[in-house]
């Protein structure tokens, strides 16, 4: 795990990070370069964003979700994003915004499943190369 303004891990060829509400233009700015630093040196086929903290989303983290989406699959890495709650669903509805070419899951380990990741009585493997 390196230092930014949200810790991005790594399991396998998957990394895996979280959003929280206190997004702001430098932090989204921050995130994105980590991010994308990261997929190309870890050679990450996978990424997990979980947003299961966001309890309020607006305009601006809808818009930063998909240019990290955006950004990793330009580099080629699947996105998942996990864990939103049903209020941020009905915002994003209210308010008209649309998370294109953003694959979403119900939690991190659904979300984990849909990157290839199984599940096991000793928890989440990544599946065999």
């Amino acid at each position: 795990m390196r230092g930014g303004p949200v810790p991005i891990l790594r399991l396998g060829d998957t990394l895996v990070t979280g959003l929280l509400n206190e997004l702001d233009d430098s932090s989204a700015l921050a995130l994105a370069e980590e991010l994308t630093d990261r997929i190309v040196s870890d050679r990450a086929r996978g990424v997990l964003i979980d947003i299961s903290r966001v309890e309020i989303i607006d305009s601006f983290v809808a818009r930063a979700l998909m240019e990290l989406s955006t950004m990793a699959q330009l580099l080629g890495a699947r996105v998942v994003v996990a864990g939103m709650r049903p209020a941020v669903a009905i915002t994003l509805v209210e308010l008209g915004i649309e998370l294109k070419g953003v694959e979403t899951a119900l939690n991190a380990e659904q979300g984990m499943s849909a990157l290839g990741w199984r599940h096991s009585s000793s928890g989440l493997q990544e599946p065999p190369t």
